[in-house]
């Protein structure tokens, strides 16, 4: 096999560009898996120093049924890497493999690629090809019993990848149009209203601290009186819990009902909401 006809197979195999290869082979001394390694151990190199940028582009990816569903997030700098078809493809394969692994990031990480390698090495593979730090974010699988699952895709990149993706679990054994129809909506208004929690009282408490201090902070420069601080920080976070509880949310699709009104006007006995994840590119 000639020099040429090796630069061109390691091409193939590694991604990596033309100078690169024919460096590394010559390196190796014409040895294919030395060459290999020689670009896999300069592009754990290269991608450590592209790690230390930010990724604040990207895409989320959902796999699964209505009983079974998981969502990932993928990072990376660029809009124009996000519709990279090397990009879409790894994703693609790592949003099943995320759903084999029931959102586990360490077992996905150290799982097999269709390419014999695993996600991790994969994944320092493409950062040396793309030249952009790539990372995996948050992902989430949701199944639950008596339970179908509801998922909404909001402005599509590419191939069912989108930069805002909701998914949503109704408990019930009822699996009517109306269901259907709840379902499909109430993604839509997570997508669109952004809710923290299903209840109030499951809203973080670290995120309510939060919100306590900027209340206060604004509050400052009143001149009111300690008690009457109070009274208004008391509305304000009660106010803050109500438009970021779900059930309490105004429904996007009717403002002046909210969204248990709309639960309950379903009238099916044992429909509840049991579970949501949503998450977009760049929160």
């Amino acid at each position: 096999m000639s020099d040429i006809e090796k630069v061109k197979k390691l091409r193939e195999a590694t991604g990596a560009g033309f100078k690169d290869c024919n460096l590394a082979i010559k390196e190796s001394g014409g040895d294919l898996d030395k060459a290999a390694e020689i670009l896999r151990v300069r592009g754990v190199s290269k991608a450590s120093i592209k790690m230390s940028r930010d990724a604040k582009d990207g895409v989320i990816a959902v796999s699964g049924d209505e009983k079974k569903t998981s969502i990932i997030e993928v990072n990376c700098e660029t809009d124009f890497v996000a519709k990279n078809s090397d990009f879409t493809n790894f994703v693609k394969e790592l949003s099943l493999l995320n759903h084999q692994n029931n959102s586990n990031i360490k077992n996905l990480k150290n799982s097999i690629m269709k390419n014999g390698n695993n996600v991790e090495n994969n994944l320092v593979a493409l950062i040396a090809k793309i030249g952009e730090k790539i990372s995996i974010g948050k992902a989430k699988t949701i199944e639950n019993n008596n339970s179908i699952n509801f998922h909404y895709l909001h402005t599509v990149v590419k191939d069912n990848l989108a930069k805002l993706g909701v998914i949503v679990s109704l408990q019930t054994k009822n699996n009517s149009e109306a269901v259907k129809s709840f379902g499909k909506q109430l993604s839509m208004h997570i997508a669109a209203s952004n809710p923290l929690a299903i209840e109030s009282n499951l809203i973080d408490q670290s995120i309510l601290d939060k919100e306590q201090e900027l209340v206060i902070e604004e509050l400052k420069n009143l001149n009111k009186s300690d008690d009457i601080v109070k009274k208004i920080s008391v509305g304000k976070i009660n106010k803050f819990k109500e438009e970021n509880a779900l059930l309490t949310q105004a429904w996007v699709m009717e403002p002046k009902k909210k969204v248990k009104d709309i639960l309950k006007e379903l009238s099916i006995s044992d429909l509840k909401i049991n579970d949501f994840c949503r998450l977009k590119i760049g929160e």
